[in-house]
């Protein structure tokens, strides 16, 4: 349920981006302006975009390398607290043997 939470909120976040990116650059293409100043203002608008997309990326992959990392440490508990739980049977299925001896 998490996972869906945070690509709505994701998927969210790149549909408004469009849509600025959008109506910014259709706002500029209607705006009495020279051709010029038009190429100009669009140029600056995708740089401003694609600074917010590598931030966009930068702060997903940092989120992945968190929640990769907790996967990790969470699985090696899982495998040692195995690992004990064997070796405790193990021991008591000796004794009982010994026992039965």
């Amino acid at each position: 349920m998490g996972e869906t939470k945070d690509s709505h909120f994701w998927d969210s976040l790149l549909t408004f981006a469009v849509g600025a990116t959008a109506g910014f650059i259709l706002g500029i293409l209607v705006a009495p302006a020279s051709g010029k100043e038009t190429r100009k203002k669009i140029k600056e608008q995708a740089a401003k975009t694609g600074e917010a997309a590598m931030e966009g990326y930068e702060k997903i992959a940092k989120e992945a390398e968190k929640s990769i990392r907790l996967v990790k440490e969470k699985t090696g508990e899982g495998v040692d607290a195995i690992r004990d739980f064997i070796e405790k049977k193990k021991g008591e299925l000796q004794q009982k043997a010994e026992e039965k001896k």
